[in-house]
């Protein structure tokens, strides 16, 4: 990872540096604030990349970069920066080891189910050979039943092989149902913590809604049944000014606050997903005339004041959104949906811009 402070270093008042030409007016001036800038959103853009990469375990990375993102950005020395830097550098080590016991106790788990299972294989198999083994035995005394000649000595022998053999499957169904019953706790537990993996690896560590890759599943299921649905995709308009001028930390409460509000305005039939940045979608099961018209009560409920805390204290603010919705023609990718859904909403965007300049 690049280090800001060996930039900074070179560019604050009295360090030497290769170029001894007096500073320039102009442009270059502030590029010390660019390279910070740039620098803080890249940042930024590692944490979301974190919370991708492992779920679990990436919400921590984030709001940790996040905070020392805006730490840097308010930086007044050499030694605040070189402080934020050291606190970078920690964080994705600490991310670092994070990740690896999360996935290495997830790869405990699957070898401890995979060995449990194996086990019950296992005892079955020791089951069904004693089993056979007294079946066996059975079978030999049954025919030794054949060369006795005394009714009362074949009688005595065919009790006792039916009382033996009778033993043998009453303890092999006992048996069978103890080992059945263990699989069937196992498998369950399996089930368990595949859903819950599955959980995890299908939900946005910020918002906590499903990510983009689940959404996209929930299209590709809904294609392939050709369905009636429609997608909406939602973009929360000027939020880079947000990021600017209240600071990472604040949009990212801003995208948790709105993913709240969609989640509370839509229907538990819809589906509803951040689709990465300040972009949110919802695909829904019908068409497009009832799409338009839930988007629209959806859109009444979302877009407001919303509060949050910033670094000076509480900031209201007021988030809109475009929304473009398209619903689906059979026989259309899922690319060619979104791309119709998402040249809506910059309709939208454009026509709402073009309201507030002419004050309509």
């Amino acid at each position: 990872m690049i280090s800001i402070r060996k930039y900074i270093d070179g560019v604050q008042p009295g360090n030497p540096t290769r170029d001894t030409k007096p500073p320039r007016s102009g442009p270059g001036v502030n590029l010390a604030g660019a390279a910070i800038g740039g620098y803080c959103a890249a940042l930024h853009a590692m944490g979301r990349c974190g919370s991708d990469a492992c779920p679990a375990e990436g919400s921590e990375l984030s709001e940790g970069l996040g905070k020392l993102g805006e730490d840097l950005a308010h930086a007044q020395s050499a030694e605040s920066v070189a402080a934020a830097d050291e606190g970078i550098r920690f964080q994705l080590r600490e991310w670092g080891q994070r990740a690896a016991r999360h996935y290495q106790a997830k790869a405990r788990e699957v070898k401890d189910i995979l060995l449990m299972m194996a086990g019950t294989a296992e005892s079955v198999g020791e089951r069904d050979q004693r089993c056979a083994q007294q079946f066996n035995a059975v079978t030999v005394q049954l025919k030794g039943i054949a060369n006795l000649e005394d009714l009362t000595e074949i009688r005595a022998s065919i009790e006792k092989s039916a009382a033996e053999l009778k033993t043998s499957i009453d303890r092999m169904t006992a048996e069978g149902k103890a080992a059945l019953e263990q699989l069937r706790r196992e498998v369950s537990t399996c089930q368990a913590k595949v859903e819950e993996a599955e959980q995890v690896a299908s939900r946005d560590a910020l918002t906590r809604l499903g990510n983009r890759m689940w959404v996209e599943g929930q299209i590709e299921k809904r294609i392939a049944a050709t369905a009636t649905f429609c997608a909406a995709i939602l973009d929360i308009d000027d939020f880079k000014r947000v990021n600017d001028e209240q600071g990472h930390l604040v949009g990212d409460e801003v995208l948790r606050q709105f993913a709240t509000e969609l989640r509370s305005a839509c229907r538990a039939t819809d589906v509803i997903g951040r689709w990465g940045g300040d972009e949110f979608i919802v695909v829904l099961d019908s068409g497009v005339a009832e799409a338009e018209e839930q988007v629209a009560r959806v859109s009444k409920w979302v877009c407001g004041n919303y509060t949050v805390a910033g670094s000076g204290g509480k900031t209201r603010l007021h988030v809109g959104a475009s929304i473009g919705v398209a619903e689906y023609t059979p026989g259309e990718t899922m690319k060619e949906l979104l791309d119709r859904a998402d040249r809506e909403m910059y309709r939208s965007k454009s026509d709402s811009r073009t309201a507030r300049r002419t004050g309509a």
